[in-house]
């Protein structure tokens, strides 16, 4: 009895054994490739349980997602000889999981970065510094310095199955000495912009000074031209009532052309006039009525 459960639970082992090394499992973030005696005999496969010949086939895994990789201070020497160390880090990710396994020789994710991706890296960017002096270097664009080489990089890694994402220089440190000569004339250059767009802003200023000058005369001249044709014409119109009122009845306008003289030239402290008694001035003074004729 005793033997027999233990055949069973001998028989069950290897069965679970030989189902372990029958299957294996792809996550999400996955692609697998199926070996068989160094050769790929499956891939592409879906998220999920999949089965293999146990003890022959060899399952190798790859991430789908964008691998990164940074480097630190490495040396490169611009086109007048000055050195500098630069930190960047590139972006990559396999597209093709059997050319990348041919292309390792088993898919050494470390090994792709040594001997494909990083010495490729490394190139453009020595080639893209040697072309630039310092300064173009320090004030120039990043991203266009490593747009040089981009495509063509992507190109030769493509073969191997890998998709170059991005290159980015995050840092770009100089010697002490070189690194103040080098803020030095920045600061010269920048100062130079400043002087020509203060002095390109000074002149739009007198230019909308004098526009606004000019405008306010023409305003103020074409007011006053209009002001005084207005009170031309208002005088007129005034000229013409009076004329009207003293042909209907000039002794009524005389009368009140002479209450006007009365209230401008009478009752103010300190007014004297000197005027004889039988003066016309003084007529509708001594009788309201009027003269017959």
């Amino acid at each position: 009895m005793g033997s027999r459960i233990l055949t069973i639970l001998v028989l069950l082992l290897a069965g679970i054994l030989i189902l372990s090394a029958s299957t294996f499992v792809v996550g999400e973030q996955e692609q697998a490739l199926r070996v068989q005696f160094n050769s790929v005999v499956g891939k592409e496969f879906a998220p999920g349980l999949h089965f293999k010949v146990p003890f022959v086939d060899n399952i190798y895994k790859f991430e789908r997602r964008v691998l990164t990789k940074k480097y630190d201070g490495e040396p490169f020497l611009t086109s007048d000889s000055q050195g500098l160390s630069i930190d960047y880090y590139i972006k990559w990710r396999i597209i093709d999981s059997e050319r990348f396994y041919q292309a390792t020789s088993g898919g050494d994710v470390t090994g792709a970065e040594q001997r494909i991706i990083g010495p490729k890296i490394q190139d453009g960017i020595k080639n893209a510094v040697a072309r630039r002096t310092l300064r173009e270097i320090v004030i120039s664009d990043r991203q266009q310095v490593t747009s040089e080489f981009m495509a063509a990089a992507g190109s030769t890694m493509g073969e191997s199955g890998i998709e170059l994402v991005d290159v980015r220089m995050q840092r770009i440190d100089l010697k002490e000495d070189v690194a103040a000569r080098v803020y030095e004339s920045m600061k010269q250059h920048f100062e130079g912009i400043t002087r020509t767009l203060r002095g390109e802003g000074d002149r739009g200023a007198q230019i909308i000074r004098a526009e606004a000058e000019r405008k306010r005369i023409e305003t103020i001249s074409k007011a006053n031209a209009d002001a005084q044709r207005i009170r031309g014409e208002g005088d007129a119109e005034a000229a013409a009532l009076y004329a009207a009122a003293f042909n209907r009845n000039p002794e009524f306008f005389a009368f009140w052309r002479s209450l006007q003289a009365y209230r401008t030239s009478l009752g103010r402290e300190g007014d004297v006039i000197v005027v004889s008694p039988d003066s016309e001035f003084f007529r509708y003074l001594k009788t309201p009525t009027p003269q017959r004729r």
